[in-house]
């Protein structure tokens, strides 16, 4: 039977609410199929607004991977702002996708993409919204499966009991292989109902069902252990890494959004996994191994895809851009090939020490100098040993002088506070770097006039890193070390007034850090929150430190346990912890000595270079890093 589009109802509440357009739908290269030609549907969600939720390139990849099957069809859904959520519930509105404003409820499959934390209770607003029971211990034979992805899905045990299953890892073989369960399941006609098709599913290894696993505490609120509690259900689930990405140029047609959005360009993903080695970095240690794309499979998708856009701009994207083995061949070759249409081309925040101007002059060539940007991460030198990022503060007054030498007037750097060890001190010379960086500038360009922005984010130790077991700093002394930096670089006299300065307070960090190393306890902390108004949770303006707080402080301590019990607190190599059971291919053992060697400010090299480390994900994921040079020169290769 046909699924009938809710627009009528909700076009009657579009002029009353901010941007209506985003509700829409009918965006350029976005994809409407016939409901009854197709056997397995999946609604996917990024649990953010649309002008975030739209250029995510994760769900981007997965709805043209889906799409492009016979007898599938995949639509998206965004979290609805406040103003429409009531309206919705006031005139009985479901939540709905933007491509035919189906109900997310009719789905067989409501796929959600996690790049943090702070979008769980959007998930919930989304479920409620659909008329999807909350619990997936409440749903029936006709609910859609919840299945959770992306980044913060490498541990899903705080919304455990939301979710039916969760997959870690690269999404594209891993959704085609749930769409065959799924369509021989219904072809059978849906034997053994939701429970055998969550075993099916689970039986596969790579795929998590929460509720075939018990986890067991001991008196202490530490877990004991965790268990399958099904004959047939692995004890440990693997991630999923997709090998040679020429074979996977998504997205072939990148859609083309309506309203504003936080990225107005067509972006290329030019490899996968990082093996820097920095502490802190999730992305990084759960991605690996490298995986480069071709410089002949980057040129074929940049044209492909500007001719399916109009964009203007290129964002090459990866974890470390400049570390293509290509690099300058790529930015070269692309601006030449676009010279005369003025496409842009643009990297994530460079590596002090993979910048050269050389690929700085071919990335602005053809559009606007903008500023440069990197990440030293650590103000000291101890604290970058401690957090394995190599790069001096020569190397970062060589790069800079190079920039300001070279007509860039602008430089941003990126730092954190609260790193494991960290003191007052090592914070402080923040400041110092910032100032002897105005002071090079200016000497260098021969001009005042010139910026250096300092943004900090606050640390938050997440699974699967050398740093699962550090304690968190707590949020006052987070917002203490920053006043004090604040202060430091306001009362200078001479470079002041050219360092901007932006920080996060501690707030946000703290709860953040209790959804990243959490458990299935925390799901009722969830749910508090989502009940008592919490929305948004990513946004400045939307997010309450206080609520989060009170409804830990109602449902935390009958468990045993409170909020400083999963942030402040180090955690021992003997406990167990929440996703030990979930293998992104790293070693415990190897994440435990790289923590040791942290402590003891020791580095590690990039493993790319240098013999192998022993991390594990190559033997154990039977996969292999796959770099350059390819020896090839980037396609089309004519010249306009």
């Amino acid at each position: 039977m046909p699924v009938e589009s809710v627009f009528p109802r909700l076009e009657a509440l579009l002029p009353h609410v901010q941007k209506p357009i985003q509700y829409v739908g009918g965006e350029l290269n976005s994809t409407v199929k016939p409901w009854d030609e197709c056997d397995v549907r999946w609604a996917l969600m990024y649990p953010d607004a649309y002008e975030v939720g739209l250029p995510n390139q994760g769900v981007m990849i997965l709805y043209e991977v889906l799409n492009e099957r016979e007898g599938v069809l995949a639509e998206r859904t965004y979290s609805v702002w406040p103003d429409l959520e009531a309206l919705m519930r006031e005139h009985d509105v479901p939540q709905f996708t933007v491509d035919a404003h189906r109900p997310v409820k009719a789905f067989d499959v409501f796929g959600l993409s996690f790049s943090t934390e702070l979008g769980y209770t959007n998930m919930l607003t989304a479920l409620d919204l659909s008329g999807i029971p909350l619990e997936a211990k409440d749903r029936g034979l006709d609910d859609p499966i919840v299945l959770a992805g992306g980044h913060a899905a490498f541990n899903p045990e705080p919304i455990a009991d939301f979710i039916d299953c969760a997959v870690i890892g690269d999404g594209e073989q891993a959704v085609l292989e749930i769409t065959e369960i799924i369509r021989a399941w219904k072809s059978e006609g849906r034997p053994g109902g939701r429970d055998e098709l969550l075993f099916r599913l689970a039986r596969t290894g790579g795929v998590y069902v929460p509720r075939f696993y018990d986890v067991e505490y001991l008196a202490d609120g530490r877990i004991g252990r965790v268990v399958p509690n099904r004959s047939g259900v692995p004890w440990r689930v693997s991630k999923h890494t997709v090998m040679d990405l020429d074979e996977w140029p998504y997205p072939k047609q990148p859609l083309v959004p309506l309203a504003e959005t936080v990225h107005e360009r067509m972006s290329v993903e030019i490899f996968r996994g990082c093996t820097r080695g920095c502490r802190f970095c999730q992305a990084g240690m759960i991605t690996r191994p490298v995986r480069e794309r071709s410089i002949t499979g980057i040129g074929e998708m940049v044209d492909k895809g500007l001719k399916a856009t109009g964009f203007e701009e290129v964002g090459l994207l990866s974890l470390s851009s400049a570390d293509h083995t290509e690099i300058g061949d790529i930015a070269k070759g692309l601006a030449d090939r676009y010279e005369e249409d003025k496409i842009g081309l643009s990297l994530p925040s460079t590596r002090v020490d993979a910048f050269n101007v050389d690929l700085a002059n071919e990335l602005t060539r053809n559009g606007r100098r903008s500023g440069l940007t990197f990440a030293p991460e650590g103000g000291s030198e101890r604290m970058r040993k401690v957090i394995n990022k190599m790069v001096s503060e020569e190397d970062l007054i060589r790069t800079v002088a190079t920039a300001y030498g070279n007509g860039w007037r602008q430089v941003k750097l990126y730092f954190m506070c609260g790193l494991p060890t960290e003191t007052d001190e090592d914070v402080l010379q923040i400041a110092d770097m910032a100032m002897n960086v105005i002071q090079k500038g200016r000497e260098v360009s021969k001009s005042n006039d010139i910026r250096c922005t300092v943004s900090i984010g606050g640390f938050v130790p997440k699974p699967h890193t050398p740093f699962q077991w550090a304690p968190q700093l707590s949020a006052e002394e987070t917002d203490a070390r920053l006043e004090k930096l604040r202060d430091k670089i306001r009362g200078d006299k001479k470079y002041g007034r050219s360092i901007g300065f932006r920080y996060h307070d501690g707030k946000p960090g703290i709860v953040e850090g209790l959804l990243s190393r959490g458990d299935r306890r925390l799901g009722a902390v969830i749910r508090a929150v989502y009940e008592s108004g919490g929305r948004f949770d990513g946004w400045r303006e939307h997010f309450s430190y206080d609520r989060w707080m009170e409804c830990a402080a109602k449902t935390l301590p009958p468990q045993g346990v409170d909020v400083d019990w999963y942030t402040t607190r180090e955690r021992t190599y003997e406990e167990v912890l929440p996703w030990d059971h979930l293998d992104s291919g790293l070693d415990k053992d190897w994440l435990w000595e790289d923590w040791q060697d942290a402590l003891d400010e020791t580095e590690v090299d990039d493993c790319r270079w240098t013999p192998c480390f022993d991390c594990g994900v190559c033997p154990q994921m039977q996969t292999e890093i796959q770099i350059g040079p390819t020896g090839k020169k980037l396609l089309p290769l004519s010249v306009k």
